[in-house]
């Protein structure tokens, strides 16, 4: 097998904290084994206009503990056409990069395995989103940082809740995927946690209040995945005033759930996740991800990554007393 001697990484879709980390361990890893690297700016659109810059060692010393994503990103439209995948690969070929590691989630993955279905670029992924929705790895990158950078949100909220007897619905990222609301939501000892995996009706959340009323609680905490509920929870929090007549406060985390220096797990998790990027990619395998299952590095074909759909630990939910309904 010829040795790949010319590498590129890049960084795509929505930033999540440990990118940078990433990005460092690919780096370091493939200088380690002889290969040069260039950094793709601003992801698949990055890569169809060849923005690309060489890395050193150098050029990542300093990143590791820095959340957002240094070679920046972005959602590229052209890419999710064949055309633009053609110019893709023109613009790699034509720059001598032999292989690709992208970081990223759901979206960086599929725009992968088509470089390499349709222009045989050999290409690996490493999981990069605060969603943790990625089949193939217990966590991804990003995903603890998000968890408690919400976390202290919830802990500041309830203070408030709790001087002025009042609820509070909070929502937190998680259109599809309800893993980040129910790690906060236990966590911070919600009594109620909405996600999309699972309905929950208003007479659900209603009683769930009425119960914790008649118990003599006062203040109360509801955590919502974005995608839960239609309208968010906002409506959500307007039906159960209409429906119990109790005074509400809504609060929207948002993206700063995205940003900010990445945990100690997360440095970690991406530093192992990116060397194991690179080493696959040198040692021949193509269109695949690198995650870890219980502490062990796999790599999984892109393709389960999203036809295999994660599931959420039911569990943890059911230590709220909230079923499905």
């Amino acid at each position: 097998m010829k040795p790949m001697r010319h590498i590129a990484v890049l960084t795509s879709g929505g930033d999540s904290p440990g990118m940078n980390a990433a990005t460092r361990a690919v780096v370091r890893t493939a200088i380690a084994g002889g290969s040069g690297v260039t950094g793709v700016l601003r992801g698949f659109t990055g890569l169809i206009a060849g923005e690309f810059v060489p890395l050193t060692a150098r050029s990542v010393s300093n990143i590791i503990q820095t959340g957002g994503t240094v070679l920046k990103t972005s959602r590229s439209e052209e890419f999710m056409h064949r055309e633009g995948r053609a110019k893709a690969a023109a613009s790699i070929r034509g720059a001598g990069i032999e292989g690709l590691i992208g970081i990223g989630g759901d979206g960086t993955f599929h725009g992968l395995h088509a470089l390499f279905a349709e222009h045989g670029v050999p290409v690996i992924g490493v999981p990069g989103t605060i969603d943790n929705d990625i089949h193939g790895t217990d966590f991804t990158v990003g995903f603890d940082t998000a968890a408690n950078t919400a976390l202290e949100s919830i802990d500041k909220i309830r203070d408030t809740a709790a001087s002025h007897d009042r609820i509070f619905f909070i929502e937190v990222m998680g259109r599809n995927c309800g893993a980040l609301a129910l790690e906060v939501g236990v966590a911070g000892g919600a009594e109620v946690i909405l996600v999309p995996e699972v309905p929950v009706s208003l007479d659900s959340v209603c009683g769930a209040l009425e119960e914790g009323h008649r118990r003599g609680k006062t203040s109360y905490i509801i955590v919502v995945a974005e995608g839960a509920h239609e309208g968010g929870a906002q409506t959500l929090a307007e039906a159960v005033k209409e429906r119990l007549g109790i005074d509400y406060r809504v609060s929207i985390i948002g993206h700063v759930q995205r940003g900010g220096a990445p945990t100690a797990f997360d440095r970690t998790l991406a530093s192992r996740l990116g060397r194991a990027a690179v080493e696959a990619l040198l040692a021949g395998e193509t269109d695949k991800m690198a995650g870890a299952l219980c502490g062990r590095l796999v790599l999984v074909p892109l393709v389960e990554t999203w036809e295999k759909k994660k599931p959420v630990d039911l569990d943890l939910i059911r230590l709220t007393g909230i079923t499905s309904s």
